[in-house]
């Protein structure tokens, strides 16, 4: 249980017409205590309105799960701060936490928003729970449930978006429902046991708005996932040593490692080329893209240009938007977004090609760019990274 990793992911849809989504999600990892803490919030409505109640709660519920304050009063507080609705009068916004405190208990607290699903061995786990109800005796009433997880568990939680999904149409007269969800979830990973989270999600919505008569969202839609897991290592090697004695030390990195393998360099590829004795493909032709094109070399899963193609993933990452057409880039970051621990192996051997100052700001010396792609892998994608220099 010591090297269960916890994926996080969301999909997200806003309501057709409206230019922001009404839900929210948060997630953060203490990698000190190994604590994963996610949040959902459907807010009151849609649009603006519900975006600033859904984001004022994930904001607020995340902190009082990291405070250890009583849940219970934590959301008669978080209610009491929303702003009040003119129409209904109300404040209001739904939530679930789900909080997995270490590798030997989850804890999920929920209100209003749709039952969470478990799934175990291809079987959805019917856990116990408490409700707790809020000393002013009204809507704030909410669901506890606590339980030990095991490797290959699986957490899915949602907005209504997902379970309303076609109501009112002919087939799904009162929505998808939650039992449609489970029904639908059971399936894609009785074909593929391994999906990971981030595919599930990506298919639930898909599914999710596929229900709708239009095949558009008639609310926000949005589902998340926590899958528990051994680890999925990439090893990601960019530039060559500073010694050039260290070059075979180097190669045996890729030889040795267990996981996905990426190169980044053409010198990098050279060496490690040279030093096991492969043959390094490399086309002649780029194609489309304005990026070198993807070498081939056997026992690596991707083996890319340096700088430029890293430059153009950070950027990918840090947006989050990705072009329509592949390129080394793209796959470069969906291998690292499949990774859960992710090794970076940053050579200093100085290019001198790189310190042009006609050549564009973004074109950092490597391991600058390293580095900062490694914060936003931390950061934004919860994902382990570790850096070293040779």
């Amino acid at each position: 249980m010591n090297n269960l990793f916890k994926e996080v992911e969301v999909c997200q849809v806003r309501k057709a017409g409206e230019y922001v989504c009404g839900d929210a999600f948060l997630s953060h990892r203490d990698r000190e205590s190994d604590r994963v803490i996610s949040v959902l919030s459907d807010g009151l409505g849609s649009g603006v309105k519900a975006n600033i109640l859904a984001s004022m709660t994930v904001k607020m519920a995340l902190k009082f799960a990291q405070s250890e304050l009583d849940m219970v009063r934590s959301a008669e507080i978080m209610m009491d701060a929303l702003p009040i609705c003119a129409v209904r009068k109300i404040g209001y916004a739904t939530f679930t936490v789900v909080d997995c405190r270490d590798n030997r208990t989850v804890r999920v607290i929920e209100r209003d928003n749709p039952g969470f699903i478990c799934i175990r061995n291809g079987c959805v786990l019917d856990l116990p729970y408490t409700e707790l109800n809020s000393r002013h005796d009204d809507y704030r009433k909410l669901r506890v449930t606590e339980y030990a997880p095991k490797p290959e568990d699986r957490i899915l939680f949602f907005s209504d978006g997902v379970t309303e999904a076609g109501m009112g149409s002919r087939m799904y007269k009162l929505g998808w429902r939650r039992s449609g969800v489970v029904e639908f979830v059971l399936k894609l990973l009785e074909e593929n046991p391994g999906l990971s989270a981030r595919d599930t999600v990506r298919r639930i919505v898909q599914e999710a708005i596929s229900k709708e008569p239009d095949g558009r969202a008639g609310d926000d839609t949005t589902c998340a996932a926590v899958y528990m897991r051994k680890p999925r290592r990439t090893l990601v090697l960019s530039g060559p040593p500073f010694a050039a004695a260290r070059d075979q030390e180097f190669a045996r990195m890729v030889e040795m490692f267990d996981g996905c393998k990426i190169i980044c360099g053409g010198t990098s590829s050279t060496i490690i080329a040279r030093e096991l004795g492969r043959t390094l493909h490399t086309p002649l032709i780029r194609g489309r893209s304005l990026l070198p094109p993807i070498s081939k070399m056997d026992g690596v899963d991707l083996v890319t240009e340096g700088i430029l193609t890293l430059t153009e993933a950070h950027r990918m990452l840090e947006s989050r938007k990705m072009p329509a057409e592949a390129n080394a880039a793209t796959q470069l970051v969906e291998l690292l977004r499949e990774s859960d621990v992710i090794e970076l192996v940053v050579g200093t051997r100085i290019n001198e090609a790189h310190q042009d100052p006609s050549l564009p700001v973004d074109l950092e010396i490597r391991r600058n760019l390293l580095k900062r792609m490694k914060q936003v892998l931390e950061e934004d994608y919860l994902k382990e990274v570790n850096i070293r220099y040779i």
